[in-house]
């Protein structure tokens, strides 16, 4: 008996190879950022010379093959290339930013209702308009905007315009090492400006802008919302968590529930992701073949399963993952209407290719990322994983399938997720199998709360079953996550470290499935290169000394480094595992591996305002001083001040010979300016911490 032809993927899947060459050329234009003349004409002449081939007998273009996938390669990479320049807004000579100058008035449209913070209302605000002088200039681009709360009357609503006249300010980056890159985040959103405004900078016209679409959908955002917070019994937590669930509304979670959520491995539950859209697409799938007329017609179950699943992708704030679900289903849903079995791997590329071509900016997101790597762990490895135990009762068999396909999904997203959040959660599956269905069922139950919400005995009811599940798996989730080996914490993470995981994983996964000793090897390799590159790692963090003043906006956070320790001195909120020291000095800690705070170090001498560290001699000034004029200046090399003492440079110029003064984020920006302007005029450096981000002092090793 012959043996059975071997498909190569790339056959069976061709959106893969056109997938990879438009990556290439996202990349390239981001990272390289190649003219757009060249990205036209290499898009015109690999076009022109593909056209040539199918001019050509079918027995040439055989033999000139391979020239002709190269040439339709590079066409795709130009094509990469001109939608990523495409999609940077600062390439179009309709934006603000061309025209906009400081003491310009600007006229903006309240893109989405306002959220409210705990200091101010934020909003997505689009302008329309530049008014400098008498000269109105038409344009376009987005602006974060933020509210004082007292200067809401009347309230802002979708639609309305107001004319601003307060200086923007560029989105920038903290600066504190290993800190989220918000800056690039933004851009990403096309955003690159914001500004914070009292009442006295804006003024509310009578003029409105609504599209009647996106007003439509925050209507039906707000009415599930006022459902959910009208039939769910009290309880901030279940409701949150309900919120998130059905449609993806953050604002009402609490902080520390998410982390327990993220600890445990289940922090996908309450994000949107491909789990919801296919619980979703099942429940329509069921529900339209029930219904009369409409199960006779293919094309009407699949244009309202459709209609369906993209009005929730979009209520759900259209997030990436949600959106590679939705059309990755459409692909499917189309195919099996036109009764084509297509390759699960060439929907997930071309979904991808769509996706990628209508904002190549979703490369980056974390989401998307996550949601196809866990999509093809569980297409690889599920079967696989699922054939280690034969179980005979079903109940035993189920659970068991659900663990397999929770180990292939993490089999792929790991890597990433130690690169994003550097944890693991180990007890990730006692909580999937528990959490996920529980979360199916609460899913199912909420679409049952809205759509019979209007008889009121049964919202009340099903409210309160909701209510009770929600607070069961809250409980659940808890309870796992306050055991002392929950997660693997604090892990430090690389681009190198994380291509060198992908590549052992890939070799091993290809070795135990396919038995190819090859890749056996190759993950051998690359799992020696892995511990070589940790080590070197761990040898230069060894030797490691550096001063850090970190930008923690109204607070002081000074870190003394050596080695694996440090010495903190700042603001005593800042030592609580809360949000400010997650946020601002966690993620420095874990990229620079510092794992030992000490309040005595070997290294720093302390003097009262006086430190000597290393070789570095600092001056840290908190409050007033009053200096007594000297003989001859005393030597620092760092003049930190802090929390808006009261004080003369010129006074201090007078004591001291510093070679850098550092005005941290602790201070007002209006003091700050003003000791610049000392500064500059006494010929004095300076470092301003909200200005340029954090100050790091590298002493050496």
């Amino acid at each position: 008996m012959s043996k059975p032809l071997d498909i190569p993927i790339w056959k069976k899947a061709p959106f893969i190879r056109l997938l990879l060459p438009l990556v290439i050329g996202i990349l390239l234009q981001w990272y390289v950022k190649i003219p757009v003349v060249t990205g036209i004409l290499g898009a015109v002449c690999f076009s022109t010379a593909y056209s040539l081939f199918l001019l050509f007998s079918i027995a040439i273009q055989f033999k000139l093959q391979s020239l002709q996938a190269i040439i339709l390669n590079l066409l795709i990479v130009s094509v990469g290339l001109l939608v990523t320049w495409q999609k940077d807004v600062q390439h179009s000579n309709s934006w603000f930013g061309q025209y906009y100058q400081d003491n310009d008035y600007l006229l903006v449209r309240i893109n989405e209702p306002l959220i409210e913070k705990s200091k101010s209302y934020k909003a997505d605000g689009y302008v329309e308009a530049v008014v400098h002088g008498e000269q109105v200039i038409k344009s376009e681009g987005k602006v974060l905007l933020y509210f004082a709360k007292d200067s809401l009357q009347p309230a802002l609503k979708y639609g309305d315009k107001i004319l601003l006249n307060k200086n923007l300010k560029r989105i920038k980056n903290s600066g504190n090492p290993g800190a989220f890159n918000y800056q690039q985040y933004a851009a990403f959103q096309s955003t690159f400006h914001n500004v914070y405004l009292q009442p006295k900078d804006w003024i509310l016209l009578t003029d409105k802008n609504i599209n009647w679409f996106r007003q439509f959908l925050f209507t039906s955002r707000a009415a599930i919302l006022t459902v959910l917070q009208k039939n769910i019994p009290p309880g901030k937590d279940e409701l949150g968590i309900a919120e998130a669930l059905l449609i993806g509304y953050t604002n009402d979670l609490d902080k520390d529930l998410v982390q327990a959520y993220s600890n445990t491995g289940v922090v996908h539950i309450i994000a949107i992701s491909g789990m919801h859209l296919a619980l979703i697409y099942g429940l329509l799938v069921w529900v339209f073949a029930k219904i009369p007329f409409i199960n006779k017609s293919k094309i009407t179950q699949v244009v309202l399963i459709l209609v369906c699943l993209w009005l929730f992708a979009l209520l759900t704030g259209a997030a990436a993952s949600v959106l590679r679900s939705a059309v990755m289903f459409t692909f499917i849903a189309v195919g099996k209407n036109l009764s084509k079995q297509s390759s699960i791997y060439n929907s997930l590329a071309g979904s991808a290719f769509v996706m990628l071509c209508y904002n190549p900016y979703f490369l980056w997101d974390v989401g998307f990322q996550l949601s196809y790597l866990a999509v093809i762990g569980i297409i690889i490895f599920q079967k696989f994983i699922y054939n280690w135990f034969y179980i005979k009762n079903k109940l035993v068999n189920e659970i068991w399938k659900l663990m397999a396909i929770s180990l292939a999904a993490q089999v792929l997203t790991f890597p990433v997720c130690i690169y994003y959040f550097h944890q693991f959660p180990n007890l990730f599956l006692i909580t999937n199998i528990v959490a996920v269905p529980l979360s199916g069922i609460i899913l199912f139950a909420e679409i049952g709360l809205v759509a019979f919400s209007w008889i009121s005995f049964m919202g009340i009811y099903i409210g309160k079953i909701v209510g009770w599940m929600v607070l069961l798996m809250n409980i659940i989730v808890l309870r796992v996550s306050q055991v002392s080996f929950a997660v693997w914490d604090n892990i430090p993470s690389t681009v190198a470290t994380t291509w060198l995981l992908y590549a052992v994983v890939t070799g091993i996964g290809m070795w135990l499935i396919n038995k190819n000793k090859s890749a056996f090897r190759l993950a051998i390799i690359c799992l020696f290169a892995f511990v070589l590159l940790q080590a070197y790692a761990n040898w230069q963090i060894k030797k490691q000394q550096k001063i850090i003043v970190y930008n923690v906006p109204q607070h002081q956070a000074i870190d003394f480094i050596t080695g694996n320790n440090y010495y903190f001195l700042g603001d005593s909120i800042l030592l609580q595992d809360g949000v400010l020291q997650n946020f601002h000095l966690k993620p420095a800690r874990i990229a620079l591996q510092l794992n030992v705070r000490s309040d005595l170090m070997h290294t720093v001498f302390q003097q009262q305002q006086f430190y000597q560290f290393a070789n570095k001699k600092i001056l840290v000034i908190d409050k007033q001083i009053d200096f007594e004029p000297v003989q001859q200046k005393i030597a620092v090399d760092l003049i930190i001040i802090s929390k808006n003492p009261k004080l003369s440079i010129a006074q201090i110029a007078n004591v001291f010979n510093c070679d850098q003064y550092i005005f941290d984020a602790s201070n007002s920006l209006w003091k700050i300016g003003q000791w610049q302007k000392d500064c500059k005029a006494l010929h004095l450096n300076y470092y301003s911490i909200p200005a340029e981000g954090a100050y790091i002092c590298d002493i050496g090793m």
